[in-house]
């Protein structure tokens, strides 16, 4: 699969995740995303919330999470 491609939103907001990513993700009979919206981005990530949560704890100490949250000058990205 090719790293980067164009997916359509339908106006209800949905769109269809590329097959190759499904089967690598096992979501083939359907399942959950986490996103994260990073104001110039989204962000998916399967198995949900939970799984999202973690990704980010495990990616950044809880002292580099803090301050980068500090440091967000959009009050609504702030609280996500």
């Amino acid at each position: 699969m090719d790293k980067v491609i164009t997916v359509k939103v339908s106006a209800r907001g949905q769109m269809s995740l590329p097959a190759p990513a499904r089967h690598r993700w096992g979501l083939d009979e359907g399942g959950e995303l986490g996103t994260i919206d990073l104001g110039t981005a989204v962000l998916l990530v399967p198995g949900g919330e939970p799984a999202i949560r973690r990704a980010l704890a495990d990616a950044v100490g809880e002292g580099r999470y803090a301050k980068a949250v500090g440091e967000i000058d959009d009050p609504d990205l702030r609280t996500e």
